[in-house]
């Protein structure tokens, strides 16, 4: 409060354009530390997870904004007990916790717009807790916390005979793996709770939960007898029923002393209800076996279907390589943001130039697409365009004439039949509704083949050789290949847009190393890109 009197004695002593122009500075600067508050965001809610499963932590800044050159902490309670450091100190020793070493797996994908993710492997019951994430800065530091609770569903119950006692038969039931402490019931005839003779729950050290519960079956509890066993986190219960008949349970009578006579023929009871128990596992058997066999009937021919869907999309794809043709872009309508290479082949993004596209991917607008200089009004035509492991892209054909001054849907009614692929595995077309694609192998090639005669354009990924989509419909003009790479976005491949050189006949695709295909990661739509 000093240093602000202090402040307005001197305005007071300074001439009046002087006091406007500091007082603007004040005002401008107050307003600017309220405006860029900036805070991070965890899970909304805690987070469940199985034993032996891997669970997601995701963590991200409320605005898009680089987090690359900022040191990102997971912990565990507090910041001192590490899960993930990225960005460690140089001369520093790994300060990771012991029991996270190599359980961990960073994802960055998304770290240009402030948001990572960890992946911690085989969940046991000692990583739950209360974890969070912290981002740290020379000028920024906020963290986020939640809750982690691990769950794990035990093993099948098992109920062996024990024997007999002065008031009935004596079951028990064993069952290990679970976590947390699991609930245990046995329900008699008409579901009837039935009070446990026993129980003994232990921990191992892996912190599971194994139990051992018996009970005394009576007469007049006959029929069903199942023991039940409930996880208090999970919905999911197992149970185990075993059928007894009632011939089987002693009774309280008169003659309760001339039965114990009879206990001579207990051993003939015994061999009866193992034959039950065995026959009644035996049609268990056979039921497992025969759901097995039909399941692999069924799985051969789906096989079989995909295979011969395979064989008549590799078909068409190679019937479409003899209408190929020579497709080179035109610079002349190019944004300034896409750089065209010099044999006109190629078109990718420039680093550091923001694109305007609208933040729905089914628009754009003039400045991130690229046509060819050949234009079709007649006949087949076929190209093929390398994509590479590009995470977002648009490709296929316009009418010449569409009015790219403006945004406008990628759609068939606005003059534009194009796929294309948005966070790195969503693949969709409009037609003229958005229509998602399940593609088996990714394409890093994509051919194109246009039939004007019969209003058809047609894509196929030339990786396996496999048809992708066919649009059908009437074309009343010119039309052009259309290209659009999207805006550099952080990937680690940002491959240019490449048309490919083609021989008319004998085509041999030289395949990349697809191994990864599998690699590229699932990512929920952003609505901002």
């Amino acid at each position: 409060m000093a240093d602000f009197s202090v402040l307005l004695g001197f305005l007071k002593q300074t001439p009046w354009c002087l006091t406007i122009f500091f007082t603007y500075l004040l005002f401008l600067q107050l307003w600017e530390v309220n405006s860029d508050e900036v805070w991070v965001l965890g899970p909304e809610e805690s987070i469940l997870a199985r034993v032996g499963e891997a669970v997601e932590f995701p963590c991200r800044l409320s605005s898009y904004q680089d987090a690359g050159y900022m040191e990102i902490l997971w912990f565990r309670t507090q910041v001192s007990n590490v899960v993930y450091l990225y960005q460690e100190p140089q001369g520093r020793s790994n300060p990771q916790m012991a029991q996270f070493r190599n359980r961990t797996l960073f994802e960055a994908y998304d770290i240009g717009e402030g948001s990572v993710n960890l992946h911690i492997l085989s969940v046991v019951p000692s990583d739950e807790g209360r974890y969070g994430c912290r981002f740290l800065s020379h000028n920024f530091s906020g963290e986020a916390t939640w809750e982690l609770e691990v769950a794990g569903l035990g093993s099948d119950p098992h109920i062996s005979l024990e024997g007999f006692n002065g008031e009935g038969i004596q079951l028990q039931c064993s069952s290990s793996g679970w976590y947390p402490k699991p609930k245990v019931q046995w329900r008699g005839h008409q579901d009837q709770c039935l009070s446990p003779e026993s129980e003994d729950i232990t921990q191992n050290a892996q912190g599971l939960f194994s139990l051992e519960t018996s009970v005394i079956v009576r007469g007049g509890t006959h029929s069903n007898v199942s023991c039940i066993i409930q996880n208090p986190l999970l919905p999911q219960k197992k149970e185990f029923v075993l059928q007894i008949a009632d011939v089987f349970l002693p009774r309280t009578s008169p003659w309760k002393k001339a039965f114990v006579g009879t206990l001579v023929v207990l051993p003939l009871c015994l061999v009866a209800l193992a034959v039950l128990a065995l026959r009644y596992f035996y049609k268990q058997r056979r039921f497992q076996e025969n759901r097995v066999k039909q399941g692999e009937q069924d799985r051969e021919k789906l096989q079989t279907e995909l295979d011969w869907r395979r064989s008549e999309g590799q078909a068409e794809w190679r019937a479409a390589q003899q209408y190929a043709v020579d497709v080179t872009l035109d610079p002349a309508t190019a944004h300034p943001s896409l750089e065209v290479s010099n044999n006109r082949k190629s078109v990718s993004s420039r680093l550091g130039v923001p694109s305007t596209a609208a933040g729905d991917p089914q628009r754009f607008s003039e400045q991130t697409c690229v046509l060819s200089r050949e234009r079709f009004s007649s006949g087949r035509h076929y190209w093929e365009v390398h994509v590479g492991r590009r995470s977002r892209w648009f490709l296929g054909a316009c009418l010449e004439s569409v009015e790219r001054s403006g945004p406008a849907r990628l759609s068939p009614a606005a003059g534009y039949w194009v796929m294309g692929l948005w966070n790195r595995c969503e693949y969709f077309v409009l037609d003229p509704h958005r229509v998602a694609l399940a593609l088996r192998v990714p394409p890093r090639r994509v051919g194109v083949l246009l039939d004007y005669e019969a209003g058809k354009l047609s894509f196929f990924n030339v990786s396996d050789g496999s048809h992708i989509f066919s649009f059908t419909d009437t074309f009343s003009g010119t039309l052009c290949a259309y290209f659009r790479p999207r805006a550099h976005d952080g990937s680690e491949h940002p491959d240019p847009m490449t048309i490919c050189s083609l021989p008319v006949r004998g085509l041999q695709i030289n395949e990349e190393n697809d191994n990864d295909n599998w690699l590229q990661p699932y990512e929920p739509l952003d609505p901002a890109w």
